[in-house]
């Protein structure tokens, strides 16, 4: 094989290289960027922004007057708090002081019986004067320092029974046809009462 021979082959195979390059199936499109991932598109970017505009800032002032009216109406809440707390402890005490003080007058009230008890007693006994004017004034010294302490006798006779006031302690039948039922009739113990508040019950005996 001569050196001439060898030449058409090779431009034999660079015109069937050339061949096989479509013109047509090369793209005239321009080169598109693939996004990198963690990167924000520009475009979308100011989409966003005209969408969600951003917040002005507070007005320090504005901000300033909304703690100051939180501020003034904890206070207020507080010191509502407290009043009532204070009320009521000021209620509770005055309730103990007063059923301390019932208490203790109710213990004493046997002696006022007794004392009165023996005034009446002493009435048909021979009894010296003097002891007798001695005992009366013990006994009226007791009654006044009761008063003074708002205690006031349950004496009444005639008077309808009341469960509030009264224990019966028997029954007995009308002294006339105009007395009615459940009417007091005689006191065998005197109650007593301060205020509202029943200290003792009077003893009595109501009517059939």
């Amino acid at each position: 094989m001569n050196k001439n021979e060898s030449i058409p082959n090779e431009e034999q195979h660079r015109d069937t290289t050339a061949d096989t390059l479509n013109p047509e199936e090369v793209s005239a499109d321009p080169v598109q960027q693939t996004p990198v991932p963690g990167e924000e598109d520009p475009q979308d970017a100011a989409g966003l922004h005209e969408q969600n505009p951003p917040a002005e800032p507070a007005d320090p002032l504005a901000v300033l007057q909304q703690e100051v009216d939180h501020l003034k109406d904890t206070l207020l809440r507080k010191t509502a708090e407290f009043e009532n707390i204070k009320k009521r402890m000021l209620r509770e005490r005055m309730e103990l002081l007063e059923g301390a003080k019932v208490e203790a007058l109710r213990k004493f009230l046997p002696v006022n019986d007794d004392l009165q008890r023996t005034l009446q007693a002493a009435a048909d006994q021979d009894i010296p004067a003097s002891f007798l004017e001695g005992v009366s004034m013990v006994a009226d010294k007791f009654s006044g320092i009761l008063a003074e302490a708002g205690v006031v006798p349950i004496l009444e006779t005639g008077v309808p029974f009341d469960v509030n006031i009264h224990d019966a302690l028997m029954r007995q039948s009308a002294p006339d046809a105009g007395t009615p039922s459940d009417t007091v009739l005689q006191i065998l113990e005197p109650g007593y009462k301060a205020g509202d508040k029943v200290i003792r019950h009077a003893k009595v005996i109501v009517s059939e």
